[in-house]
């Protein structure tokens, strides 16, 4: 078959590869006829995560049809017609048993490789380096799905691909990310990252009952997606200070929760602010792996005893945490890689109620084989792309 693999920094090519095949009883083999490129794919494609090995097959969001099944698995049968979540989860461990499907103990095989970096493991993950199991990913014309009655969504009839393929991923993450703000009728939430996954914590911010939401970005094309697909108000970081404005649009009070969904590869005002190069400097030396400026903004602009939600992906270790601020403010944190399995049926209910359609933020569409250009497109930010859908 043939399959987008990683081969190094910024180098991806599509190749032929091996078919996958059953491996264990609770498998299911999927033909994929839709995947697509992820903002946290580019932290693999720029070199920021450790583990990833040449010829790793990439890709978390992706949907098809099951072609074949292991003995043991019940619930799903050849012609199934099936998104797939990104996090690999076991649905009998004692994490999956809270709905807590990213921290299964179950799923990855590399968990003590994990525990050297994180203290403890979270779960496997599709096409996300050895650290998360090193499963082959999505971006591939089929895929093996372990735990398939656990890790697979049947689409009802009527629903196109692009109405559901982001149930993978971004459209819970988004979600799970304003859901985590406790949401109570009045408030404003503000959003760092217009991004696809900002895209959906906005719009999810709405529909969980947010009075104003607002997308912080530098990107023209990105900040007016924000307004016109998530009606949010926008603030674009290279024209304003963030923290002034949010204050004069609060009443000096500050937003009630603060998202992060821009994680570990964040940028300073005019990308070349001091923090942008304070941390490019750091991570050079190897004394930080990742750059929280939108997180630590997020924190600083977060009214008193507020909410701040952390959905952008973080790797290793970050400097000058405003852990003053955090404290004596009576903050809370919360964060997590989405747990999708807890999440996507009641989305898919807003999909086929016609309250979102999730492929608003779908700029291109590819082949599988022009990966390697979409990766570039994506990373660069070049032809406003925003969200790449590309079909084996």
């Amino acid at each position: 078959m043939r399959a987008n693999c990683w081969y190094g920094k910024k180098d991806v090519r599509v190749e032929q590869v091996p078919d996958p095949k059953i491996m264990n009883r609770r498998d299911a083999i999927v033909k994929i006829t839709s995947t697509a490129i992820c903002g946290s794919d580019l932290h693999l494609y720029n070199g920021f995560m450790p583990t990833m090995q040449k010829g790793d097959i990439l890709g978390h969001e992706f949907m098809g049809e099951i072609v074949e099944t292991g003995p043991d698995v019940h619930d799903r049968k050849v012609g199934d017609r099936v998104v797939v979540a990104f996090p690999i989860s076991c649905g009998k461990c004692f994490f999956c048993e809270q709905e807590l499907f990213t921290l299964c103990e179950n799923s990855n095989p590399n968990a003590w490789m994990a525990e050297k970096m994180f203290g403890h493991s979270p779960c496997g993950i599709f096409g996300y380096s050895h650290l998360t199991g090193g499963f082959a990913g999505g971006q591939a014309e089929y895929a093996r799905v372990p735990f398939a009655d656990v890790g697979t969504l049947k689409v009802p009839e009527g629903l196109s691909d692009e109405q559901v393929l982001f149930l993978s991923d971004i459209f819970p993450t988004g979600f799970m990310g304003a859901e985590m703000c406790d949401i109570q009728p009045g408030d404003t939430v503000a959003v760092w990252g217009c991004g696809p996954v900002g895209q959906f914590a906005m719009a999810s911010a709405y529909l969980l009952g947010a009075e104003r939401v607002v997308g912080i970005d530098r990107f023209p094309e990105r900040l007016r997606m924000a307004r016109e697909g998530a009606k949010a108000d926008t603030i674009n970081y290279e024209e304003a200070n963030v923290y002034e404005t949010l204050m004069e649009m609060t009443g000096g009070r500050g937003p009630d929760a603060c998202i992060d969904a821009v994680g570990l590869e964040a940028h300073g005002a005019g990308a070349h602010g001091f923090e942008y190069a304070y941390d490019r400097v750091k991570q050079a030396l190897g004394a930080e792996t990742d750059r929280p400026i939108a997180l630590r903004e997020s924190i600083m602009c977060c009214r008193n005893g507020g909410t701040v939600s952390v959905i952008g992906v973080y790797g290793g270790f970050i400097d000058k945490f405003p852990m003053g601020s955090f404290m004596n403010r009576s903050l809370t944190m919360k964060t997590g890689q989405c747990h999708v399995q807890r999440y996507w049926k009641r989305l898919l209910e807003y999909v086929q109620k016609g309250e979102i359609d999730p492929s608003f933020v779908i700029t291109h569409r590819m082949r599988l084989d022009d990966a390697p250009n979409g990766f570039s497109t994506f990373n660069n930010k070049e032809d406003d792309c925003i969200k790449i859908v590309l079909k084996p």
